[in-house]
């Protein structure tokens, strides 16, 4: 018997090929932005397997916002501090 479900690797690039027809509209410059954005999601691709999502796309766009946000946060300088509740 064959897998049914691809890897969370393939299925990931799939979703990459879902978003040529957006990404063709682009401009040069915002297609380099884009796939730069992207390919921000690969970074993270052991703990996108491990999300089990059913919506592979968010687990791609949380990849990209976290990545984000921890290049914000040293571009701001500071470490945010979150006190533990309870």
């Amino acid at each position: 018997m064959g897998r049914t479900i691809p890897s969370y690797r393939i299925a990931s690039e799939m979703e990459r090929w879902k978003w040529r027809p957006f990404r063709k509209l682009l401009d040069t410059q915002d297609r380099k932005i884009f796939d730069e954005m992207f390919s921000y999601s690969r970074l993270y691709n052991a703990a996108g397997t491990m999300a089990c999502r059913p919506v592979l796309i968010h687990v791609i766009l949380m990849s990209i916002i976290f990545e984000h946000y921890k290049q914000l946060r040293k571009l701001v300088g500071k470490e945010v501090k979150i006190n533990a509740v309870g």
